[in-house]
């Protein structure tokens, strides 16, 4: 996955027009930040997920990349995909799959709409065998 614009830069700019939205009312900055840091990951996960179908499904390698472009802590350390992806969700505040019971998918009533939903079901499927 390769970054053409860095995160801070990415992250400044996109909190600067989310503040231009709101007519620079005082005391939301950190909102503004906030707000852009999640749009962020959002968006490097889902082109992750779209590239990775494309490539034929999600690696430990590049799992470890979009873990790091999206802040997760040393992610080099981790080999699992399972721990992998749910670092990545956490990070990116996705309800985390997995919660209840390693095998069982999570119980949200949008799950149809989880980017996470086909590699989810893979996991589960592997475990199964």
């Amino acid at each position: 996955m390769v970054e053409s614009i860095p995160r801070h830069l990415w992250i400044s700019v996109a909190a600067y027009y989310k503040a231009e939205v709101r007519g620079f009312e005082p005391g939301k900055e950190l909102d503004d930040w906030l707000a852009a840091e999640k749009d962020y990951s959002a968006m490097l996960v889902k082109a992750y997920i779209s590239a990775s179908k494309e490539d034929g499904g999600m690696t430990v390698s590049g799992l470890q990349q979009l873990a790091k472009s999206i802040g997760v802590q040393n992610p080099e350390c981790m080999s699992l995909e399972i721990e992998l992806i749910q670092a990545i969700q956490n990070m990116s505040q996705h309800r985390p799959c997995f919660r209840s019971e390693i095998r069982m998918l999570c119980g949200d009533v949008d799950v149809m709409s989880c980017e996470w939903k086909a590699e989810c079901r893979k996991l589960i499927a592997v475990w199964y065998r």
